[in-house]
């Protein structure tokens, strides 16, 4: 899928680990918290329910203990290859009132146990798109791939 460039980030990393594990660690609420958040934030908190319609949420937190709800559903679950969460419903399809964009993470195998991982932040507008682009998106989204990698070495 093609980018559009009013409304959407995007981050690409070539992962020295079979598309299998890399979909693993994005959906295995043991390991995802390993590298979920860029540190020194952590991730107390993953809830999980691999279905379109399923949850998908998790909670981010700060060394001061803020706390950072991230909650949301699962769009669409293709094993190994793709996986899409947005923040615009919670459980049962309910609007969440406010929301701010579509994860789109795909995971292309490149043979010899490799993956081109795609990860495409789609926002509702292009203020939204400018807003996470000011909070740090390439540097926040490059540092947990950097941490991601690290845990793919490990698995």
């Amino acid at each position: 899928m093609t980018a559009d460039a009013q409304h959407d980030l995007v981050l690409e990393r070539i992962f020295d680990a079979p598309p299998e594990k890399v979909f693993k660690a994005w959906t295995d609420p043991a390991i995802l918290p390993r590298w979920f958040a860029p540190r020194p934030f952590t991730t107390p908190k993953v809830e999980i329910d691999l279905k379109p319609g399923g949850v998908f949420n998790t909670l981010m937190m700060s060394e001061d203990g803020t706390e950072y709800s991230n909650p949301g559903v699962v769009l669409e679950v293709v094993p190994n290859r793709r996986l899409v969460t947005t923040d615009a419903f919670g459980p049962g399809w309910v609007p969440t009132g406010q929301p701010f964009m579509v994860a789109e993470l795909t995971f292309e195998p490149l043979g010899g146990g490799r993956t081109k991982y795609t990860a495409r932040a789609r926002h509702w507008t292009a203020e939204a798109k400018a807003q996470h682009e000011q909070m740090g998106f390439h540097a926040g989204w490059g540092q947990c791939a950097d941490q991601l990698a690290e845990v793919l070495a490990t698995l």
